[in-house]
């Protein structure tokens, strides 16, 4: 029998939590003048609105007894309506609970869900009385009881790291070996052939798009499209429930973690779904908008937009980093999610006089027991002022390296003048991370953001026309090259530079000292059919044909791919996670070398030569038997042949050539080997000991 009254209860934990004897119900809001707790039945009437009767450091309470898991809430809060000093409360809409761990029904758009009147004159000044509840989607009470067994996380090693980024549903939705009614959702994730896949390739670590619930923007909707990707943050707490039930995850994270593959969840605490001071009104703005969002400063009405979305979230606010913290640690504690891709991870390191890398945020992540042992990744910029921060983020964070990116899109494209950028990328760009280790580098080719690797091969342009904004969407410049044709073509030589330069830009990316991250599909050559921005794509265009990996030239990368993959896992070389700076270790041999076709050492003037298109990266390191290995991986950026000219004192081995993807490793007849025009070719020796 539930209470008709709320005793006093606790202002912790925050969020709804049920005790076995009753829920306590706890929510942050400094400005409000009083917070109501708001029931409903299953139907999703409201059936009873009791003021919460505490309110100690901000946080009000109360405790319920009686009530049990499965029991619908949301919250009302009182407090001026000033939109000029930043205020926008209204107790005509029901907000749902920062903290919500399951969510109940959806977001039916409304005007009613604005905290003003739409098309009024005065605009977000005006006053909305109509109620939202009917329109808004609801909370539900939980207590998390699944049984872990003895899962243990993989604590896979940075050096050992191969990242899969992968959308949930996106990933499986085409994939005929999974059960039709399982196919795009979280238990989909478990299912043998995918762990097989992830298994064949050498992907050590899964990086799922967002999976915190997140809204359907109505702009979207109208035009019959959906916020595919999910960054448009609903709930911090509640997995994405068109994915399946939060213990569907859980499972697909053990069984992933059986196989001894890692999860990481892309998070995006930057921004919320609420949009800019036009927005709906559907939890934080209602609950606290001075507190939850940066504020124009001497001009509250509005909202910082350092994200693009309209609003950027306040992490200086010690509650507002204390809700991030405590959705990451409860996705580590409950999940056992294995670590963390932050969207705009610049925005979170923004105090008011810009980005710090000693913000308070970071300073908590790096100290907290918690998640000490997760990965946590960094998206190092956002479009604020001062956005650009690749390299900037403090210890303990990994970070993409969109430089990495661009740099070998040009230079396998033919650019000229790319030499000296190119060493320095594929040496773990130690001039963004040297205090760190190469590994903070998150060497990627493509990722969901942009163009896939196939058509990085097929597409100058891009063809974004499907997404409704006239193709204004999405980067203009790809860094992209079509050898001729725009998009598929039955012309055979051209067929062939694009796959050669495909398997050139994989073999760079597992050369590379750095963490590297491969798209999913790019290992088989999924196309967008050159949508550049397929963020609104819940269809054919984003989701993964699998036939391509079993079939023609997808088969032949996949196998290319998973053979590279394992190559870096065998040879301690290349996954060596320290910088090297040409010591000569051996006489004649430094641990890092840079070379010309020629096998001379590049000097001063020839790292100047914008038209040299040949770089030869050599490394050396001790077996610890008293030899040394030698790797060398020689690169044609160029549009003929050439042949390159190796030591000759060394009995050299092919192990692959990106031109003969079918090529076995075979020892080499002679010092010298033949490099196809955008190809490139990885050989190794063994260096005796002087006798």
């Amino acid at each position: 029998m539930i209470a008709e009254r709320l005793e006093s209860g606790r202002a912790w934990p925050l969020g709804a939590s049920y005790d076995g004897g009753g829920v306590n119900f706890a929510v942050f809001s400094a400005n409000a003048t009083a917070v109501w707790l708001c029931l409903f039945d299953a139907m999703g009437n409201e059936t009873t609105r009791m003021a919460l009767p505490e309110r100690i450091d901000e946080i009000w309470h109360g405790y319920l007894a009686g009530a049990e898991p499965g029991l619908v809430y949301g919250f009302r809060a009182n407090g001026p309506y000033e939109p000029e000093r930043g205020h926008r409360f209204n107790d005509s809409k029901l907000l749902l609970d920062p903290y919500a761990r399951k969510l109940v029904g959806q977001v039916l758009w409304n005007d009613a869900m604005l905290g003003y009147r739409y098309g009024a004159k005065d605009a977000d000044l005006s006053f909305d009385t109509r109620d939202s509840a009917p329109f808004m989607v609801k909370a539900a009470v939980t207590s998390d009881s699944f049984d872990w067994d003895d899962d243990k996380p993989p604590c896979t090693g940075w050096s050992e790291t191969v990242i899969y980024e992968a959308h949930v549903k996106g990933l499986t939705k085409l994939m005929e070996a999974v059960e039709p009614a399982q196919r795009g959702t979280y238990a989909a994730l478990a299912h043998p052939s995918v762990v097989a896949h992830l298994k064949r390739l050498g992907a050590t670590a899964i990086e799922l798009l967002p999976v915190h619930a997140f809204l359907q923007d109505r702009q979207l909707t109208e035009k019959g499209l959906s916020n595919y990707w999910g960054y448009n943050t609903l709930s911090y707490f509640a997995p994405e429930p068109a994915y399946g039930a939060a213990d569907d995850l859980r499972r697909a994270i053990k069984a992933l973690h059986n196989a001894g593959i890692e999860v990481i969840l892309d998070v995006v605490y930057n921004h919320t779904c609420e949009g800019s001071e036009l927005g709906p009104t559907l939890s934080w703005r209602g609950l606290d908008n001075a507190s939850y969002y940066r504020l124009v400063d001497g001009d509250p009405r509005h909202l910082v937009n350092d994200t693009g979305t309209g609003n950027t979230v306040n992490m200086s606010h010690a509650r507002v980093a204390q809700m991030a913290m405590d959705s990451l640690r409860y996705f580590v504690q409950s999940f056992h999610v294995d670590g963390f891709r932050f969207d705009l991870g610049a925005t979170l390191g923004r105090e008011p006089a810009g980005f710090d890398p000693g913000c308070g945020f970071f300073d908590a992540l790096r100290q907290d027991p918690v998640l000490a042992p997760v990965k946590l990744i960094s998206e190092p910029w956002d479009i604020g002022p001062g956005g650009y921060q690749l390299g900037n983020h403090p210890p303990g964070f990994s970070e993409w390296n969109d430089r990495y990116r661009d740099t070998l899109r040009r230079f396998w494209r033919g650019d000229e003048a790319q030499r000296a950028e190119l060493a320095e990328r594929l040496s773990g760009s130690s001039d963004f991370f040297a205090l760190r280790r190469p590994s903070a580098s998150i060497n990627y080719i493509a990722s969901h953001d942009g163009a896939t690797l196939a058509d990085l091969t097929m597409y100058e342009g891009k063809h974004n026309e499907a997404n409704g904004e006239d193709n204004r969407d999405g980067v203009s410049d790809n860094l992209s090259r079509n050898f001729g044709v725009e998009g598929p073509t039955d012309d055979a030589k051209i067929n062939a530079l694009r796959e050669r330069m495909k398997r050139s830009l994989l073999t760079a990316l597992l050369w590379s000292r750095g963490t590297p991250m491969l798209l999913a599909g790019d290992e088989f050559g999924r196309t967008q059919k050159g949508n550049n921005n397929a963020y609104c794509q819940d269809n054919e265009i984003s989701w993964l044909d699998w036939r391509m990996a079993h079939e023609g030239p997808g088969e032949s990368l996949l196998a290319y791919t998973a053979r590279l993959i394992k190559l870096r896992r065998d040879l301690p070389v290349l996954r060596e996670d320290k910088f090297r700076h040409g010591n000569e270790i051996a006489i004649g041999y430094r641990d890092l070398d840079w070379l010309d076709e020629r096998g001379q050492e590049l000097s001063e003037e020839n790292w100047m030569d914008n038209e040299a298109r040949a770089l030869v990266m050599r490394r050396t390191a001790p077996r610890g038997d008293g030899r040394f290995d030698v790797l060398a991986l020689l690169m044609n950026g160029g549009e003929e042949a050439m042949e390159f000219v190796l030591a000759t004192e060394l009995s050299w081995r092919l192990l692959v050539d990106s031109a003969a993807p079918e090529r076995e490793a075979a020892d080499l007849t002679a010092p010298s080997c033949q490099v196809e025009a955008h190809g490139c070719v990885m050989v190794a020796a063994i260096l005796e000991p002087p006798t």
